[in-house]
Order: structure tokens, then sequence, then C-alpha cells
């Protein structure tokens, strides 16, 4: 089991289907995710495929300090109210939180 204050990642890959819809969800975004202390990493609307066949779609990359706060951020009341938007607009292919690697 991970350490919950570890620093972990959270990935998530999505299909935008109503850019409208998303650009709302985008705009609120951010404003959340500070409050959160969360670090916004990257986006990339066509990465290069190494190996295998990826889903059409955006894959954002987050950095948060713990897994708690990263699950505080995701169950806010705040966020639930703002992924309606996102739930309306997009199809999520996965979201993960992924841990940093154990001390050696």
């Amino acid at each position: 089991m991970a350490d919950k204050l570890s620093p972990v990642h959270f990935v998530a890959h999505f299909t935008v289907n109503d850019p409208d819809g998303y650009r709302i969800y985008e705009k609120g975004f951010f404003p959340i995710l500070r409050n959160f202390d969360g670090q916004f990493i990257t986006y990339d609307d066509a990465p290069t495929v190494l190996e295998g066949k990826r889903s059409m779609g955006r894959t954002v990359i987050i950095k948060f300090d713990s897994e708690e706060q990263c699950l505080n951020w995701w169950n806010s009341p705040e966020y639930i109210e703002l992924a309606k938007f996102r739930h309306a607009a997009t199809t999520t292919h996965s979201i993960v939180i992924v841990h940093s690697p154990p001390e050696r």
C-alpha cells in the first residue's frame, strides 16, 4: 500500500464530445485545482504512441502532494458540481492515481 503522504500523479484520458460544454468545465477547473494545491503538469491531444492502440482524446497529468490531497479535491463539493459538465461533454476512458515508487 502506498504512503498517503507521498506525491501522486492523477492521470485522466477522455474524448471531448461537446467543445462548448467542455469549455465551461475547463474554465472552472483551474480555480478549484488551485484551492487544493494541485499542480497541473501537462496535457496532450496527440501523443506519440510507441506501442498498441490509443483511444482518441486528451490525456491530462496532475500532481498532488499526497493521495489524500488528490481525493479531497476529487470528492470536494465544488469539483463534484463542476464535473457534471465534464460528464455531459466528454467520454472518459480512464482516471487513475499513480503513486511514487517506494523509497529504497
